[in-house]
């Protein structure tokens, strides 16, 4: 009888790792391999070159290779003259660069050129695996010396991302950038890449965090070279001295409202928070479009005069 029961748990063992084991495969391939995603809505909206019927003089193609040798592609686009003030637009989670037409546009009409990265495993960037932010925030350091080298010291650079852009402009707010990166602009990003993946396994599929994430956290440090606990837009944030635009929509329900609060009393630079009523997941600029545009030029006013 005592043996039947030790091989009884043993087995009962064996079958919960097992179980444990196809969970986090099954939840690393699901978010942070790359490729299409059946939870993601198609996005139908006109290329960047298309929306601004640009002749091929205003938009080009960058490239650069990141410190773990991808190479990454983005989108610039400039004016007739050349602009002093670039704006570095992210974007969100399976999307791209082509994507961010109407929010490179803002800035565009506000007198910046813009560059417009497809993050690593995105768009034309390689990459298998989604950084969610915290590898791209080197990348995006890499921008922006690659703007600074071909512009000039005199340049003055914005941040803006959206979803997972907003992350990764936060995350990328806590290294040590170069004194021309004046301003940083996020709308909906999530405070922590554990937090948000902890919401989304339990509104998806109504699980607990525990104890599937922290395991698969470690699964994608060894696959993918980060933890989902050290992607932290908030410890990053706690870094940051740049001035800071936090925007949301009071409706988001894929990044809970709730999140923008830690981010903005995270950061100890001068800062500002816009909620957008009635808005949900990267629709505030939809729903508000002359008040979002309003929003972002007065608090770019205060500190790139014009």
């Amino acid at each position: 009888m005592k043996k039947v029961l030790i091989y009884g748990l043993v087995i009962l063992v064996v079958v919960i790792i097992i179980g444990l084991g196809a969970g986090v495969n099954y939840l690393f391939n699901y978010a942070v391999v790359a490729g299409k995603k059946d939870f993601i809505n198609d996005v139908k909206q006109e290329k960047i070159d298309k929306d601004w019927q640009f002749s091929a003089n205003h938009l080009s193609e960058w490239t650069i290779n990141s410190d773990d040798g991808l190479k990454l592609v983005a989108k610039k686009v400039t004016h007739d003259t050349p602009s002093k003030k670039v704006a570095i637009v992210a974007h969100g989670y399976m999307g791209k660069s082509d994507l961010m037409g109407q929010y490179a546009q803002l800035f565009y009409d506000d007198g910046f050129d813009v560059l417009v990265p497809d993050n690593r495993a995105h768009g034309k960037s390689e990459g298998k695996y989604v950084g969610f932010g915290w590898l791209d925030r080197n990348d995006y350091v890499k921008w922006i010396n690659t703007v600074i080298k071909e512009y000039g010291e005199q340049v003055d650079i914005v941040l803006y991302g959206l979803s997972m852009g907003a992350a990764t402009v936060m995350m990328t707010s806590g290294e040590k950038l170069p004194e021309q990166v004046k301003v940083i602009i996020e709308d909906c990003g999530y405070d922590s890449v554990n937090n948000e993946l902890a919401f989304q396994l339990n509104d998806m599929f109504h699980l607990p965090s525990f104890p599937m994430i922290p395991l698969a956290s470690g699964y994608t440090k060894l696959r993918a070279g980060y933890s989902f606990s050290e992607a932290s837009a908030v410890k990053q944030l706690e870094k940051n001295r740049l001035p800071m635009l936090f925007i949301h929509g009071d409706q988001d329900d894929f990044v809970p409202k709730e999140m923008v609060y830690e981010v903005y009393n995270a950061t100890k630079g001068p800062k500002e928070l816009v909620i957008f009523e009635g808005a949900k997941h990267a629709d505030s600029l939809k729903k508000h479009p002359e008040e979002y545009k309003k929003t972002i030029e007065t608090f770019l006013a205060k500190y790139l005069p014009k």
